[in-house]
């Protein structure tokens, strides 16, 4: 499979990828090599990646621990703290392997760290790989809000491999699939037919899949490296999906939801307010919420937990001179950016939703 050549770096696949990471190492100039896992990426991805990664270099292994909770500044703190502490230099080299957060963790820290060291990232989650493997974004979380600080900052190289995702949970995938399902909502639709129904796929189905949600995503980034116009396009379903993901981040009361997953619902939300506008019909709509709702459940939110998740929309990335602007969606598999609704669309969009 062909690399695929993003903004100043290119994503690799499978073998080829290891092969072109173990020469990169060799003509880097490196001094030492420092992979950061979380707990899951250590028991599952780790092993498998040593086994493939050909240097002489030594190499330390930094662990954090898994999930969205731990995307913080506080980890990036102990992170800093475990380099210096191994004397990393600025010719040091920083792998990040692992999921999102591992991914926009890892790139933050080595980006940041002495002003700069050079990163790699390998994404061992289908989420991971179609989302963060391209454009350029790295950072943390702020209080349960999601991804408040950060900046721009590309790795070195991409290695994109299927092999990691024989042992990632069912939930895992879905919520990879999420972010596929936009790619051909926004740019693709004979990409979102094509989605309707994996019942027949087979894992070289999937990785002919993510190649094209790569593709998708960083045609729009190179036109839009800094998401001043059209990368907007890409947070289709993630301003009300990040307000419902901080809410359940930040209630004890409630179980968390992956990122895909709130995406997912923020994409139904979404699509009902492209209807409301006129931008789509029923019947799409209807097709929408079916596929979506067969593969992620419903949850349950009250009048109260609504009103909870619109006073969060307030923090959302995309908002300009205090309106909040959303990325819908046409018919034909293309997307408007800086759409402004009312509060009272937002609320019917709900109460659809959970009727």
């Amino acid at each position: 499979m062909n690399e695929i050549q993003a903004e100043n770096y290119s994503v690799f696949f499978a073998e080829k990828g290891f092969e072109n990471l173990s020469q990169f190492l060799v003509n880097g100039g490196y001094s030492k090599i420092f992979i950061l896992t979380d707990s899951n990426t250590t028991e599952y991805c780790l092993p498998y990646f040593l086994q493939r990664l050909e240097t002489t270099l030594a190499f330390e292994i930094i662990e954090i621990e898994d999930g969205e909770v731990n995307k913080t500044i506080e980890t990036c703190f102990e992170v800093w703290s475990v380099l210096s502490e191994y004397e990393a230099d600025r010719k040091a080299i920083f792998i990040s392997l692992g999921g999102g957060v591992v991914t926009d963790l890892g790139g933050f820290v080595a980006a940041t760290y002495k002003r700069g060291i050079d990163f790699i990232s390998v994404p061992t989650t289908l989420l991971a790989m179609v989302d963060a493997s391209v454009g350029g974004k790295t950072g943390v979380d702020l209080g349960g809000l999601k991804n408040q600080i950060g900046l721009f900052a590309n790795p070195q190289m991409v290695l994109v491999d299927v092999n990691f995702l024989e042992t990632l949970p069912g939930n895992e995938m879905r919520s990879g699939l999420a972010e596929m399902y936009k790619h051909g909502l926004i740019a693709d639709i004979s990409y979102w037919n094509q989605l309707k129904d994996l019942s027949n796929f087979t894992t070289n189905d999937l990785e002919l899949l993510i190649y094209h949600s790569i593709t998708i995503k960083n045609n729009i980034v190179l036109e839009d490296p800094k998401e001043k116009n059209v990368r907007k396009k890409l947070n289709f379903g993630h301003t009300l999906g990040h307000a419902i993901e901080s809410y359940h981040l930040n209630n004890d009361e409630i179980s968390t939801l992956l990122h895909g997953e709130a995406v997912a619902i923020g994409m139904v939300l979404e699509s009902n307010l492209s209807l409301q506008k006129g931008y789509i019909s029923e019947l799409f709509y209807n097709e929408i919420k079916s596929v979506l709702s067969a593969i992620f459940p419903q949850i349950q939110l009250s009048e109260k937990d609504i009103h909870k998740c619109l006073r969060l929309l307030v923090h959302d990335k995309k908002n300009e001179l205090g309106c909040v602007n959303f990325t819908l969606i046409k018919e034909n598999g293309e997307a408007i950016i800086n759409e402004e609704v009312s509060t009272e669309m937002i609320i019917n969009a709900f109460t659809e939703y959970l009727s």
